[in-house]
């Protein structure tokens, strides 16, 4: 895209909430630093690119978002890095897929550089907002959504950009239980899938609760036609390890192209290990697990980050897989991810963008 110079205009607060704020208790997306970035669409261009107390939007109720869910976000980290410096990791991926979305919902494209120089603008300003204990990290969570105020359903023709951050600590602390879920789908076939839609998670809630009502942390989604492969789980991509190598459903539009699954891939092949993307069938990875050829299995997303899978469960039936304390692959993984994010070992790959 065009290479544009971000026009922003920062209010600072007169009353921050750091002193305050309990970093040893944080809860995962409820604690919110003191700015916000908001941005208008308007006229086939984004203007009014302003950082802002984080406080109330003034909306009106015929919004078209509200109505007829146009509406997606992106999610990302940022880091304190080893030397004291601040990066964010990867927003290159982010803005790309945030212009994918955008394309599918019938919605306005950002240019990357504007995405990047958003995130990056809030960021400094709230890098005291940063944690420093290991596997803590600064959440950004950019959303846009319509705001023309009309019933009619068309594309909105008005838009609203908002960056939020939230200090966080790990999103699951223990490994998952998770059920195969065969009975509602998630995305399907020439759908949105592959787009970070409200809608897509809204239509998930139902079927997460109940999950979580039988005793399961997470579900691993299955193919809208015929329930017998694997796509993804609820909050992250999977993988698996199967006879040494590292397989994870392919992405097409019904699973979400993740920065964390990409990342994964790529420190794979620095490890040397055989990756395969296709279709994963369900019977392959009971299998697997009866057999014991499957010896990992874990999900891999921003917020997640490498969230080891303990119990498998497909037709009500458990399948434990080995302690996650002794998998080499993924532990290795997850140790390699983080002293690349927090500035302990080189960044060969280019992916902390310094804030």
């Amino acid at each position: 895209m065009i290479t544009e110079t971000l026009d922003l205009k920062i209010t600072r607060t007169a009353h921050s909430r750091l002193a305050e704020t309990d970093f040893n208790q944080l809860q995962f997306g409820h604690t919110f630093t003191d700015h916000m970035l908001v941005a208008d669409y308007a006229d086939g261009e984004w203007k009014n690119f302003q950082i802002l107390p984080y406080g109330e939007l003034s909306l009106l109720p015929s919004i078209s978002a509200l109505h007829y869910g146009q509406a997606f976000f992106e999610g990302l980290k940022a880091y304190k890095q080893q030397d004291g410096s601040v990066s964010v990791f990867r927003p290159d991926k982010n803005a790309a897929r945030f212009n994918k979305s955008a394309q599918r919902l019938s919605m306005p494209e950002m240019p990357e550089d504007l995405f990047i120089q958003s995130v990056a603008a809030l960021v400094d300003v709230e890098r005291d907002w940063i944690p420093t204990a290991d596997n803590h990290s600064l959440y950004i969570r950019p959303v846009m959504f319509a705001t023309d105020p009309y019933l009619g359903v068309v594309a909105s023709k008005t838009y609203k950009f908002v960056v939020l951050t939230c200090p966080v600590g790990p999103y699951f602390t223990k490994p998952l239980r998770v059920k195969f879920e065969t009975q509602y789908t998630r995305a399907a076939e020439g759908g949105f899938g592959y787009a970070k839609a409200a809608g897509n998670y809204a239509g998930a809630m139902l079927p997460t609760r109940k999950a979580i009502e039988e005793g399961f942390d997470q579900m691993i989604w299955t193919d809208a036609k015929e329930h017998l492969y694997a796509e993804e789980m609820g909050a992250a991509n999977v993988m698996f390890m199967i006879d040494g190598k590292l397989i994870t459903p392919s992405t097409r539009d019904t699973i979400l192209d993740g920065v964390t699954r990409d990342t994964v891939l790529a420190l794979a092949h620095d490890m040397g290990i055989p990756v395969e993307e296709r279709r994963v069938a369900i019977s392959e990875l009971v299998e697997g697990a009866k057999s014991g050829k499957l010896t990992d299995a874990f999900g891999a997303g921003t917020a997640a980050t490498i969230a080891p899978i303990g119990t498998i469960n497909y037709q009500g039936e458990d399948y434990k897989l080995s302690d996650p304390a002794t998998r080499e692959f993924s532990n290795k993984l997850f140790q390699t991810l983080n002293d690349i994010r927090y500035g302990r070992v080189s960044d060969t790959h280019g992916w902390n963008y310094k804030v």
